[in-house]
C-alpha cells in the first residue's frame, strides 16, 4: 500500500515528483530505524516491532524501485541532454550512483541486525552499537543526496526533459511498481 506523506502526493504524470514523494517516504522510513535505533538495547515493544518490520519491508522491496528509476530511467535520459547550462549538475550523477552503492552494504546490515533483534528480542552491545553506527551513517549520506536530488536533479529534469521522456520514464516506473497505466494519462 502508497505511502502519501503531505497534502498532495504525485501521479505518474509527473514522474520527478513521484521520486520526490518517495524520498519523503525515505525519509520518514529512515526516522523509524533511528527512533528503533534509540532503543534496540531493550526488548522490542509491538510498536516497535511493527514500525521496524514495516521500515525493513520498506528498505528491501519499494526503495531498490526508486534507486532503479533513478539509474535506469531519469539518468540516462538526463545524461542525452545537449544543455550546457545542465552540465555541472549532471557532473553529480556518478556520485550519486555511487552513493546508491556505497548505502547497499548499510542497508544489508540494518536488515541483518534488525531481523535479528526482531527474532530474538535482543542484541549484543557490539550488535547495538553497529547498528547505531549504520543508521547514523545512512542518515548522514540520505540528507545530503535527497537535498541535492530534490533541489537541483528533480527541478532541472522537470524543465529539460521532454513530455516523451517524462512518459517513457513513467511508464518505466509504473512498469516496475506492476502498475498498468491508461493511455493518454501516464
Amino acid at each position: 500500500m502508497p505511502v502519501q506523506i503531505g497534502a498532495k502526493a504525485h501521479h505518474f504524470t509527473d514522474p520527478t515528483g513521484l521520486l520526490s514523494d518517495c524520498h519523503r517516504r525515505i525519509e520518514m522510513f529512515l526516522g523509524t530505524i533511528e527512533a528503533v535505533a534509540r532503543v534496540i538495547d531493550q526488548p522490542p515493544s509491538e510498536d516497535v516491532h511493527q514500525a521496524l518490520k514495516s521500515a525493513l519491508r520498506y528498505f528491501s522491496e519499494s526503495a531498490p524501485k526508486h534507486t532503479a528509476d533513478e539509474e535506469e530511467s531519469l539518468f540516462p535520459r538526463l545524461r542525452q541532454v545537449a544543455n550546457p547550462t545542465v552540465t555541472s549538475a549532471l557532473s553529480r550523477l556518478d556520485e550519486l550512483e555511487q552513493e546508491h552503492r556505497w548505502a547497499d552494504p548499510l542497508h544489508t546490515e540494518v536488515e541483518r541486525v534488525g531481523t535479528k533483534y526482531l527474532s530474538q528480542g535482543s542484541l549484543s552491545s557490539q550488535e547495538i552499537e553497529r547498528f547505531r553506527t549504520v543508521v547514523r551513517e545512512l542518515r548522514s549520506m540520505y540528507e545530503k543526496h535527497i537535498r541535492f536530488e530534490d533541489h537541483v536533479i528533480f527541478p532541472l529534469a522537470a524543465v529539460v526533459l521532454t513530455a516523451e521522456d517524462k512518459s517513457a520514464i513513467a511508464d518505466e516506473m509504473a512498469g516496475r511498481r506492476k502498475v498498468r497505466l491508461i493511455s493518454g494519462i501516464s
